[in-house]
């Protein structure tokens, strides 16, 4: 296993627990903050359109719940959800997330704008809301990561930190993997979940869609009123106001609010960060939460850095090539389905079909 973030943590625990040998292997310490599983705050929402991530996010709120149970952790914490989008193209795809949610047989509900800024009173919304009021809410990211290790190693996991993968090369038929350090573990597969460092891992040999890594730059925001409620949030709004993309919004314990842009963040390699906010985007930020979010304290935010890794079409890689298993561009979007998405990969790597075409290589390869 390569990469000791949530989704190579989630497959070394599916993995383990089925009586697999798992070794995983991290470049970084315990609870890092340079990558893209860290911090408190992840959104936990049903709120897609696509049926193949309807059955994602099912399947990994049971085994988040299976991973507490195990591990006597809260990992899981509910709340309401909702999504609003000006008028135009993001009310259409709305529409299509509550067909997808009717068909999945997900609970939710309809509200005027003035509606849910009375209930929500934090909130402005552009346009009318889709209330997700049971199967939405936050998950403790740094929690789940260390769970998801714990409950591996209680499986009999080994995981090794401070382990930098340099090459993966054939062993007969399967694959030896070798770290900077010259260690060597020999294996039938390797699942590689390297995040932002996916291709420094998997060089040149392993044909993947482009994928892009771009610093990210959310930041927390005061709440003017302690007391309010905030809901875990997406908003679609009008692009002719300047927006560069959709936003998200929920609350971190001991933080504030997190809000931020989706996916605009300046490229980067993941050694060359200078995790510092580019101005004119952070300026952009404010002007937002200034103008919908009216129960934040626009003036004082408090920048965050992590990595996305994105491909163009926005679905995941999940496919195998020989003894590889390959995982990657999950950012925006992958933390809530970990678990499940760790299972497809521990099949992947026993040699059973991953059953989502849309994350083969093959259809990302068709749509590129």
């Amino acid at each position: 296993m390569v990469g000791g973030g949530v989704v190579g943590s989630a497959a070394a625990w599916a993995l383990a627990r089925r009586g697999v040998g798992v070794v995983l292997l991290e470049q970084f310490g315990p609870g890092h903050a340079l990558g893209a599983s860290h911090g408190r705050s992840r959104i936990y929402r049903s709120t897609y359109p696509q049926p193949h991530h309807q059955a994602l996010v099912a399947e990994a709120r049971e085994l988040w719940a299976q991973l507490e149970a195990e591990t006597g952790t809260t990992l899981l914490h509910p709340g309401p959800g909702v999504a609003t989008a000006a008028p135009g193209p993001g009310q259409d795809r709305l529409r299509a997330v509550a067909a997808a949610m009717d068909a999945a047989g997900v609970p939710y509900e309809w509200l005027s704008p003035t509606a849910a800024a009375e209930r929500w009173p934090g909130l402005r919304f552009p346009g009318p809301v889709l209330h997700e009021p049971h199967t939405a809410g936050r998950v403790d990211a740094d929690a789940a990561v260390t769970a998801l290790q714990a409950a591996a190693a209680t499986h009999d996991a080994v995981v090794r930190h401070h382990r930098r993968v340099t090459a993966l090369e054939p062993d007969g038929e399967g694959v030896c993997v070798r770290s900077a350090a010259g260690a060597v573990v020999r294996a039938r597969a390797a699942v590689v979940a390297a995040g932002a460092w996916t291709r420094d891992v998997l060089g040149d040999d392993v044909r993947l869609p482009p994928l892009r890594v771009t610093q990210e730059q959310p930041a927390h925001f005061r709440p003017l009123d302690p007391g309010l409620e905030w809901p875990a949030f997406t908003a679609d709004p009008d692009p002719d106001e300047g927006w560069p993309s959709g936003v998200y919004g929920l609350s971190s314990p001991g933080e504030g609010v997190k809000v931020g842009f989706h996916g605009t963040g300046p490229e980067c390699h993941p050694d060359a960060r200078d995790f510092t906010a580019e101005p004119g985007q952070l300026a952009l930020l404010q002007e937002y939460v200034r103008r919908w979010l009216p129960g934040l304290d626009a003036d004082d935010p408090e920048p965050v850095s992590c990595t996305y890794t994105s491909t163009p079409t926005g679905e995941f890689v999940l496919d195998r090539i020989g003894p590889v298993v390959v995982a990657a561009g999950f950012s925006g979007h992958g933390f809530k389905s970990a678990p499940a998405i760790g299972r497809v990969l521990a099949d992947l790597a026993l040699g059973a079909p991953a059953g989502v075409e849309a994350f083969a290589l093959g259809a990302h390869a068709a749509r590129t």
